[in-house]
């Protein structure tokens, strides 16, 4: 009943924004969801900062060349990235008040978000059944935390974007679904974003070790 008359007291003046900006309490949670994104690449960078420092230190372990599965990593990259495109798309479809291509879009985006963390999951487990934990060196410390943050992220924005699906199923698009739904967009477009530089320190630099 809220959201229907929330729906129904728009400003006239807002009603030429995207409607997850067409109440003040969206625009205000949506610039607070910016500010948390700041610090959470604030936490990322610290893990960065601290595998750069660690991923040649490898003790008795492997270096990291010797565990990385060149052909996982890539298949985990290309996933992700098409996730970002294809939650770009959900979005757009929202703005479109298209109810049926935002859930089928999401639903697609969901499912390539399971298939990177089932890869991910993969990974992790062939290191570790080769031997290669957290405990073997400062090297496997620093990359499980780092790239197993980012898929507890992954992980959490999974079980996130699927509620915010289901109260779309059940209320449709209004400026409370829309706010929530391009909220998740923003969070899974910063998953992509930790990834490439993930990608790039992680897997490449950190590869040719």
């Amino acid at each position: 009943m809220a959201t229907t008359e929330e729906s129904l007291h728009i400003p006239s003046h807002s009603r030429s924004k995207p409607l997850e900006y067409s109440t003040e309490d969206g625009a205000l949670r949506i610039f607070g969801f910016w500010v948390f994104l700041v610090t959470d690449m604030l936490l990322f960078s610290c893990f960065f900062a601290t595998y750069a420092v660690l991923y040649r230190h490898i003790s008795t372990g492997p270096t990291p060349s010797a565990i990385f599965d060149v052909r996982g990593y890539t298949a985990e990259t290309l996933i992700l990235l098409t996730s970002s495109f294809t939650s770009g798309i959900a979005t757009y479809e929202m703005r479109r008040q298209n109810k049926s291509g935002l859930i089928t879009w999401t639903i697609i985006t969901l499912l390539l978000g399971l298939s990177f963390i089932g890869l991910e999951v993969s990974e992790f487990w062939s290191d570790v059944v080769s031997g290669a934990t957290m405990q073997t060196s400062a090297f496997l410390s620093a990359f499980f935390t780092l790239v197993g943050t980012h898929g507890c992220h992954v992980s959490f924005g999974i079980i996130w974007i699927t509620s915010v699906l289901i109260q779309v199923i059940r209320r449709g698009i209004t400026p409370v679904t829309s706010r929530k739904v391009f909220i998740t967009s923003l969070y899974w477009h910063f998953l992509d974003v930790v990834w490439v530089f993930l990608f790039t320190v992680v897997y490449m630099i950190g590869g040719m070790y």
